[in-house]
């Protein structure tokens, strides 16, 4: 649409800056951002958290008809005036709407002659709607988000004037369908046998590989400030690399090659005589290294430490970017193998990951000295509309620490300082570059996706160049897709499911569930808590419609047990017998109903009455048991299934073996011993003496 057809708006001048009254990265001057007139607007100065892409909003993309239209919707959403009752967009929401609206300017161009917006009609909008059912026909959300963006021209209707769409798109009954976005946490989980294998992986790098990589990147550091050396004295440049040889051939050493070839330009730097010399006397070098022979890892000349299985993981650490050793490949690798431990190890978001800082560990000793917790200081987003974050402390694991320190010393080392974000842009090695190029300090979610991804490629080829079987598997025959928000979803699934399990025989997960809730319990805005009881109620719903299915035929004991087999035949007669399924509102449906108040553990079932409960003596608000201060030998709720039954049938077995050495234990022990075999027997009754032992 033409600037003419727009003019009964309040079209702001060239000189405008778009960006007006919006909060500004640190440093960053309005003057120095994009202005209403530009042919491009660079977003990147708005784009508040550390790892927000830089995005630009091109016109020239968009069909010339519409431009001036497209350009006056962009300016209103960005810092124009807002529709009464419309929050201003987020500047992902803004970039989106761009590229969903240029999909229906051109198809408007093509198949309608590029008219004038404020002429499309309720026809025009339904022929629309037919082209997304063809052309997109297996995705709902992507046609949605496209009619969504369409409706922002009648949205926006006051700023656009006679250029906005004359109608609302809504009163078209075929431009709605149904669309039920996904209310649950639809994020895949790592499969459990990817997920131990990144984490034993991601600890070897940190703990056993780190220091040769570290040891690469200074090395690398101090080549490059060495100043260039003056031309040796005339006749001297012979003697001086003649030196150098000998030096080499007498210790055996090859010399520095680069994929093969000797690297000329390294002899140089190590010998002091300059590049045109060594070429003059090439041939020195070449009867040199027949006899030695040349080496990609002499140059950088890392003394390999680290071991994996009692022999060096690596030849050495070479130049060549394409290499699987080279300094650049094997940074990245480590950098993803400290955000794999750092992000399952502490539950948070990748935009908090990606704001920790230089310093953001703090340990806590106990009263000998030794470490026993260790915490995180970032900020957290509460949901996109949280753009500066707010403080926040995370307890993590060791392992996450152990990572952090090492990153620290990767930024020292390699940004000089200069970069305090610890999961800022690294490059190293010839030919890297710079990084962080779109103005964010910080890796960008796709940055990181694709250098986990990487991380899974350089772990598999390494395993398949060696013969060893314990690279991380295929899932349904293909590389399982790594992203960054899949680690929260498993450590939630993990803490949910397995509790007191382990991954790799080196995480407690039991203990590090505690030390979660408490990092969290003053950390509100995190949500990781609800995240984690949601996958509570969905075990508990798993759980609880294989009883329905099987109570038919389970002879429950304990006091509870008439109660629990009641409410389980009353859940059947309910519905919810004989039907197998994974649907997740289903089963956060059935543990909600009355009666549902079941919960199985190891040790007993909890068929949960607020009068009974033991647990509860201290509270008077709780909705259901305290199984942290289950009383299982004494409280009226418990029930037992024939998997609780061995377990006890089991205790008493062990009570039994320490009794028949009484002799040898103190008499207040004994008796302890013997008084918790007779309450145990009372819980099982007669059922001890049915029961095979």
């Amino acid at each position: 649409m033409s600037t003419r057809s727009i003019r009964r708006t309040l079209q702001p001048t060239r000189e405008v800056y778009v960006l007006r009254g919006r909060p500004l990265r640190n440093g960053q001057l309005l003057t120095t951002t994009a202005r209403y007139g530009d042919e491009n607007w660079d977003l990147a100065p708005a784009a508040i958290q550390k790892q927000e892409r830089g995005f630009t909003i091109r016109f020239a993309t968009v069909p010339e008809a519409y431009r001036a239209t497209h350009r006056l919707l962009m300016f209103s959403m960005l810092s124009g005036s807002l529709p009464p009752g419309e929050d201003r967009p987020s500047i992902s929401t803004v970039v989106t709407t761009h590229y969903n609206l240029n999909v229906f300017y051109r198809w408007l161009d093509h198949h309608h002659g590029g008219r004038p917006i404020s002429t499309v009609t309720l026809e025009t909008l339904e022929s629309y709607q037919r082209h997304l059912l063809l052309k997109h026909s297996a995705s709902p959300g992507r046609r949605h988000a496209l009619r969504s963006a369409v409706a922002y021209l009648w949205r926006f209707r006051v700023s656009l004037g006679s250029a906005s769409l004359a109608l609302n798109p809504h009163k078209l009954a075929a431009w709605s369908e149904p669309h039920q976005p996904p209310r649950e946490n639809s994020t895949a989980r790592i499969p459990e046998q990817v997920h131990s294998r990144l984490l034993v992986w991601a600890l070897r790098f940190v703990d056993d590989f780190a220091e040769d990589i570290l040891d690469a990147i200074t090395r690398w550091e101090e080549l490059r400030e060495t100043p260039s050396r003056p031309a040796a004295a005339y006749g001297s440049a012979q003697t001086m690399l003649t030196r150098y040889l000998d030096a080499a051939v007498g210790a055996n050493t090859a010399l520095p090659g680069y994929n093969g070839v000797v690297n000329l330009a390294a002899i140089s730097r190590a010998s002091g005589v300059q590049r045109k010399a060594v070429e003059q006397y090439v041939a020195l070098v070449h009867r040199a290294a027949a006899r030695v022979g040349v080496s990609d890892f002499t140059y950088l000349g890392v003394d390999v430490r680290g071991k994996l299985d009692g022999t060096p993981w690596i030849e050495g650490v070479s130049l060549d970017p394409a290499r699987d050793d080279s300094i650049s490949e094997l940074t990245q690798v480590l950098q993803a193998a400290c955000y794999i431990l750092v992000a399952f190890l502490s539950g948070m978001r990748d935009s908090e990951v990606k704001h920790l800082r230089r310093g953001a560990c703090e340990v806590r000793l106990d009263g000998t000295g030794a470490p026993y917790r260790w915490l995180v200081n970032s900020l957290a987003f509460k949901g996109e509309s949280e753009v500066e974050g707010v403080p926040a402390t995370w307890v993590v694991g060791e392992p996450a620490a152990r990572a952090l320190r090492v990153l620290e010393r990767i930024q020292d080392t390699r940004a000089r300082g200069r970069n305090e974000w610890l999961f800022g842009p690294i490059k190293s090695g010839p030919g890297a570059g710079s990084a962080g190029r779109g103005g964010n300090v910080a890796m960008t979610v796709a940055g990181t996706n694709r250098q986990l991804n990487r991380f899974i490629r350089w772990v598999n080829d390494y395993c398949a160049a060696r013969r060893r079987s314990d690279g991380i598997p295929d899932v349904d025959g293909r590389p399982w897709n790594l992203t960054t928000r899949q680690f929260r979803r498993t450590l939630a699934w993990y803490i949910a499911r397995r509790p007191g399990g382990s991954i790799a025989g080196a995480i407690a997960y039991r203990h590090h569930s505690i030390q979660m809730f408490e990092g969290y319990a003053g950390t509100s805005e995190s949500g990781f808590r609800a995240e984690v009881e949601a996958e509570e109620a969905l075990a508990r719903g798993e759980a609880l419609q294989v009883m329905i299915d099987q109570h038919e035929h389970v002879d429950f004991g304990g006091p509870a047990g008439p109660e629990l087999h009641s409410r389980l035949s009353s859940l059947a007669h309910g519905g919810f017998s004989g039907q197998v399924t994974t649907d997740r509102r289903r089963l956060l449906r059935l543990v909600s109903v009355n009666g549902a108040e079941i919960y199985k553990g190891k040790y007993v079932i909890c068929a949960f009455k607020r009068e009974k409960a033991l647990c509860l003596l201290d509270r008077e608000d709780a909705s259901g048991p305290n199984l942290g201060k289950c009383q299982p030998l004494a409280c009226g709720n418990v029930a037992l299934d024939s998997d609780n039954r061995a377990v006890w049938r089991g205790e008493v077995a062990d009570l039994e073996r320490q009794l028949v050495a009484s002799d040898s234990l103190p008499p207040a022990l004994a008796a302890r011993l013997r008084k918790r075999r007779e309450r145990v027997l009372r819980l099982l009754g007669d059922e001890y003496r049915k029961e095979p032992r």
